[in-house]
């Protein structure tokens, strides 16, 4: 099964995608946002040119656990995305994906302005990666 993997920011959208038997995560690309519609279209047309059948999507919670302002409008996201695409959307906690990401880019020693252009990727590649370790056990927030 092919997974698609996202992490949503204002400006941006991270993507990645599982290997067709869904062990392992591949970074794609980063979506520049242009509005729900045409992000919505795009990420259709990536999902059935990969044969996507689930999406996850990076849920980010406070360092609490409990939901702010950014959780709530992902999970509206992820509504309107599961409405369109008709493709089921697990979310997985995303807490510190961006540092993890960070992390990876700044051992790679890329300059600041190419750690800019690759962070979001590199993230939904973590969130993906962490969901298809954690046998798939997304959770209902």
């Amino acid at each position: 099964m092919r997974i698609m993997g996202l992490d949503l920011g204002e400006k941006r959208i991270g993507i990645a995608f599982s290997d067709p038997m869904g062990w392992t995560a591949q970074g794609h690309s980063i979506l520049q946002r242009k509005g729900l519609k045409k992000d919505l279209s795009y990420l259709q047309e990536l999902c059935q040119e990969f044969q996507v059948e689930k999406i996850v999507l990076g849920l980010p919670l406070n360092m609490n656990g409990t939901m702010g302002p950014k959780a709530l409008e992902t999970q509206e996201f992820a509504r309107a995305l599961q409405e369109a695409l008709k493709i089921p959307v697990d979310f997985w906690d995303e807490r510190l994906s961006s540092k993890s990401a960070e992390r990876v880019l700044l051992e790679a020693d890329l300059s600041r302005k190419r750690r800019k252009e690759l962070i979001d990727k590199i993230a939904a590649v973590h969130i993906l990666q962490a969901y298809l370790d954690g046998g798939s056990l997304g959770k209902d927030y």
